[in-house]
Formats: structure tokens, sequence, C-alpha cells
């Protein structure tokens, strides 16, 4: 029984340490170089679309605040005119 866990110990130090040559290996370091870049480059586009999407926004809200003030604009023309037909 104690063979058997020391050999299982044994084992999973040689495989842990096969694993960490094969990740820091020069393939492995150019695959993370690359998924890296693709990340990056993806940040940049949403960024570019988030900043997109703003001015978008920006140019809805002045739009509906220009709407509001023609609207009230008109309410108060209206106000003024019932006023003066009350006189």
């Amino acid at each position: 029984m104690k063979f058997c866990k020391w050999g299982l110990f044994l084992c999973g130090t040689l495989f842990g340490s096969a694993g960490i040559r094969v990740l820091s290996s020069k393939d492995a370091k150019n695959v993370y170089t690359k998924c890296t870049a693709a990340a990056l480059r993806a940040k940049d586009v949403i960024v570019d679309q988030a900043t997109i999407l703003q001015e978008n926004c920006e140019d809805i809200y002045e739009g509906a605040k220009a709407i509001n003030e023609a609207r009230y604009k008109e309410e108060a023309e209206i106000d003024d005119a019932v006023q003066v037909e009350a006189e």
C-alpha cells in the first residue's frame, strides 16, 4: 500500500515536471503570444464599437433635447395666444 502511494507520487512528479517543460517550451510561448495578440485585437474592436455607440447615444440625446425645446416653445406660443384671446 505504501509503495503504491510512493509510486503515484513519483509518477505525478514526473508528469508534472514534463508538463512544466511542455508549457514553457518555445512553441507554447509562441501560441501564448498569438492568443494574447488576438485578445488585444478583440479589445481594440470592442473599444471602437463602444465609442461609436457612445457617439450615437449622444446624437440621440441632443436630438431629443431639440425636439423637447421645440415642443416647449410651441406650447409657450399657444399659451400666449390663449391669454391674448382671453383678454
